[in-house]
């Protein structure tokens, strides 16, 4: 069980991930978890973000020294370009849509998110595509054992990807984030091999769907 009060998460921050789920043509599962990890990165290393005058510069300081969240929510219609107007960085893959948002106090996220739905986000899976056509690249694999949500799905593969832009070794990193930050998901994976190789490994926080402390995600780069 989490603690009742927890220094780090007091009060809680989190980055908000939206994914464009039309009613007529969704995206896929993995589609969306691709596109999720690479939106949090591109983000994190926006200059923007990284900049020492950077707008977001701050703001993503305040969140990675607390217990690291992120929001997954849906918006379709009239809903998307609303979101898309706010500052952020969208990213377009294999018909997934996905826009993340300079992180801030979960307490006031801006009404145009706020009334976003965060719950039920589960889109329907379809078979793995290649990977991406050279390296370098983000593999990422969720546990097969846990069963989650796209919209927890994609938090992990953020999470996941984060670790690695800020855990994975300088060079094979700086070669990925000039490639674009591209992330394969790979499926049907021999878990616990991929484990003892992986470069970082994501612990849940418990927040939501899975008990505190479930590995959901692993994470390393293809040279």
């Amino acid at each position: 069980m989490r603690p009742a009060y927890d220094p780090l998460d007091d009060p809680p921050w989190a980055m908000q991930l939206v994914v464009r789920a039309e009613k007529a043509d969704p995206p896929t599962h993995g589609a969306v978890c691709e596109a999720a990890a690479t939106a949090v990165v591109r983000l994190l290393t926006d200059p923007r973000a990284t900049e020492p005058d950077g707008e977001w510069r701050h703001a993503v300081h305040e969140w990675e020294s607390r217990r690291i969240r992120k929001v997954t929510r849906r918006a379709r219609g009239v809903r998307w370009p609303e979101a898309q107007a706010l500052p952020g960085v969208t990213v377009e893959h294999a018909g997934a849509q996905v826009r993340a948002f300079p992180p801030g106090p979960v307490a006031d996220v801006p009404p145009e998110l706020a009334k976003l739905q965060v719950a039920g986000l589960d889109l329907a899976e379809a078979e793995e595509p290649p990977p991406p056509p050279a390296p370098p690249y983000a593999a990422l694999a969720l546990n097969p054992d846990v069963t989650m949500t796209t919209g927890k799905a994609a938090a992990q593969s953020g999470h996941a990807a984060q670790l690695l832009l800020r855990q994975g070794r300088r060079k094979d990193v700086a070669a990925w984030i000039e490639a674009g930050a591209p992330v394969h998901l790979v499926r049907d994976v021999a878990w616990a091999r991929c484990v003892k190789e992986a470069a970082v490994a994501v612990r849940d926080g418990g927040f939501t769907e899975v008990p505190p402390g479930t590995m959901t995600a692993i994470a390393w780069i293809v040279r």
